[in-house]
């Protein structure tokens, strides 16, 4: 009895702590072609954790490991919104499509939080329409400074009435205090700025009044920096005059240094700052010089960086998926195996085109690029190069079924590999290459020893993607003027078309 006994308290604690968090629901009158997608907003990396898929009835369904309790970003349609979640709930979710998710109703175990979240924003919105932040910004300090403390003592007033009507959980209850905290350290940053510029004077001090009220707003600094990146922010300001000192005279007569080297220079001699804020501010910085196309040069820089300055371990984790989604994989290193399936069933090996170079084009049928601009160039590219290289088309799609739809219609008659990633974004592939729902359609290359041979590039017209090709094949993509590349829109690549033909036209 007693052996069953554990079992049984052991399955409840693992439930307990499952990250999961299970999503369903509507939106009327949406497009099949629109997805939902759900983001840490705490977090370093803004990669989505999901991409989910609509019917022609608006409905979806989805789930997604929460890296945390707390605040998470929807995107739908190129708007977006916040949501409190947390790991083991159950969400349902509905709105209509000429709103959401702007406005959304929620049920299920996400509701008291949410409603809590929805009601406290509104009152936000309107008590600052009725505060005059100009005439207070340019008051006396002591007038700042009493003006502060009431907008601080109204919102938390506003959260204590809200909290006693919506009964939310302790963890949304804390980030809202929090928030507020950060509100008004916010404002007052901005003042002490336009104090320090209007005066004129560099080395402007506020009063020791003034300081010890941030000191107060700032008693859990680590939390607050770990979940609410408007402090960070926060901090940068503070920082900023100190930093750009620094700066100047550690960049003087370089012209190869990434802010990054320098930023991780310069919070090594900040005592005052924990490791906990160095790592978060740091990744913030690092964050912004990880896109694409850097030279390689530079993501290598970053990628020490990383490794060696960078202490937390899902910090770390973030850029390092956050650089593989921008930059793609290493060039050199070895192209991971992945499972795919063909139409058939049967499955399909990357290493089946080892000894010939090939190229892996990622694509759904939801992404409305593809059709139009996309498969055109496509098909000229690989009728000029097939000769010397193979041509791997991977399908995202949520199932198979639509998966041989999309490649029957959109493929058809273009010489290569039509494979599946199961479980489409959340595949297998998907994961190993960062390919993600902003990344489609997408392009990597890969050498006759099947290693990287290439970033991953969204715009197959791009010439770096023509410089590469031709290195690994031998053959000579035709080449004209620039003024005529946006004369023309397509590319006859054959073997025996005549230099005057432009290269293949952007496709986005």
């Amino acid at each position: 009895m007693k052996k069953y006994l554990l079992l049984f308290i052991i399955t409840v604690f693992v439930m307990s702590c499952s990250k999961k968090v299970e999503v369903k629901g509507k939106i009327a009158g949406s497009s099949p072609l629109e997805r939902i997608e759900f983001v840490e907003a705490s977090g370093v990396a803004t990669l989505p954790l999901v991409n989910i898929g609509l019917d022609k009835s608006g409905n979806f369904t989805g789930s997604f490991d929460a890296p945390k309790d707390g605040m998470y970003v929807i995107n739908y349609a190129g708007r977006q919104n916040l949501i409190y979640l947390e790991g083991g709930q159950k969400l349902e979710i509905s709105g209509n499509a000429m709103t959401f998710p702007n406005e959304f109703v929620v049920t299920g175990d996400a509701k008291k939080n949410n409603d809590f979240l929805q009601a406290s924003q509104k009152f936000l919105g309107e008590y600052g329409s009725k505060i005059n932040i100009q005439q207070l910004m340019s008051g006396d300090e002591k007038t700042f400074l009493k003006g502060a403390q009431k907008i601080e003592a109204d919102i938390n007033k506003n959260v204590d009435d809200l909290a006693q009507k919506n009964n939310p959980g302790k963890g949304i209850l804390e980030w809202k205090k929090n928030d507020v905290k950060v509100t008004i350290l916010n404002l007052l940053a901005n003042y002490e700025m336009a104090k320090r510029q209007m005066s004129g004077n560099p080395s402007f001090k506020v009063s020791k009044s003034f300081q010890d009220y941030e000191t107060k707003l700032e008693a859990n600094k680590d939390l607050m920096v770990k979940t609410i990146p408007l402090y960070r922010q926060y901090l940068l300001v503070k920082l900023s005059p100190d930093f750009q000192k620094f700066a100047e005279a550690k960049t003087k007569g370089k012209t190869d240094v990434t802010t990054s080297e320098v930023f991780a220079q310069f919070l090594k001699d900040r005592k005052e700052i924990s490791q906990t804020a160095k790592d978060y501010l740091l990744a913030f910085v690092v964050a912004q010089d990880i896109h694409p196309g850097a030279p390689a040069k530079n993501t290598e820089k970053i990628k020490k960086i990383i490794d060696t300055d960078i202490t937390d371990a899902s910090v770390k984790a973030d850029l390092v998926k956050m650089q593989v989604a921008i930059n793609g994989l290493k060039v050199g290193e070895a192209a991971p195996e992945a499972s795919l399936v063909k139409a058939d069933g049967k499955s399909y090996q990357l290493s089946e085109n080892k000894g010939k170079p090939y190229m892996l084009f990622f694509y759904a049928s939801w992404n409305p690029y593809i059709s139009e601009a996309t498969v055109p160039v496509l098909k000229e590219v690989v009728n000029f190069y097939k000769s010397k290289m193979n041509f791997v088309f991977v399908n995202v799609d949520d199932t198979k079924d639509q998966f041989v739809k999309t490649s029957s219609a959109l493929l058809k008659g273009i010489p290569g590999n039509n494979v599946y990633g199961e479980k489409g974004l959340e595949s297998d592939i998907a994961k190993k290459y960062g390919v993600y729902g902003f990344k489609l359609p997408c392009f990597i290359i890969v050498d006759k020893d099947g290693k990287i041979a290439s970033r991953s590039f969204v715009n197959l017209g791009e010439q770096e993607v023509v410089t590469i090709l031709d290195k690994l094949t031998g053959l000579s993509a035709p080449r004209v003027e620039p003024n005529m590349q946006q004369m023309q829109q397509g590319m006859q690549m054959d073997p025996s078309a005549q230099p005057v033909n432009p290269q293949p036209a952007p496709t986005k």
